[in-house]
């Protein structure tokens, strides 16, 4: 499982002229799945979201978590961070996880997200979406597990 986070002001995910989800401050997740991941693994990767403290305190620290700061996700589905780039020049995507295993993991991801407290936005699973976001920092991690 990836997951790259950024720290957002806001965020949005159209499809055609539609507006699928949108939030105010909190972080866009972009989500990959591999084939041998585990509700183990979304566990912990639930635990370090939410967990994670990157929005500044008063004394402008980060030391603060999304709960702190009434924070909310938005959640894309990315198959394309499991692309294999090291031979040629058209990446291959044989590591991530396919729509049949992929889909349920990723309606797991953000549920379990939500039991832990989160408002979750998300897109729609396999389809076309474009992605705003004005992010603040800029913070962007990268989460592999």
């Amino acid at each position: 499982m990836r997951v790259v986070l950024q720290r957002v002001n806001h965020a949005a995910v159209r499809i055609d002229v539609e507006t699928v989800g949108q939030i105010q401050k909190g972080y866009l997740l972009l989500v990959g799945l591999a084939p041998e991941d585990t509700d183990e693994q979304l566990d912990w990767m639930v635990h370090k979201i939410v967990n994670l403290r990157v929005f500044e305190d008063e004394n402008g620290k980060l030391n603060r978590a999304l709960a702190d700061v009434n924070g909310e996700i938005l959640s894309i589905s990315q198959f394309t961070l499991y692309a294999d780039v090291k031979h040629g020049n058209r990446p291959g995507f044989s590591k991530a996880a396919k729509p049949e295993i992929a889909a349920p993991l990723y309606d797991r991801f953000n549920e379990k997200l939500r039991q832990a407290g989160v408002h979750v936005e998300t897109g729609r699973f396999g389809a076309d979406m474009k992605v705003e976001l004005e992010n603040d920092g800029p913070v962007t991690i990268l989460y592999e597990k």
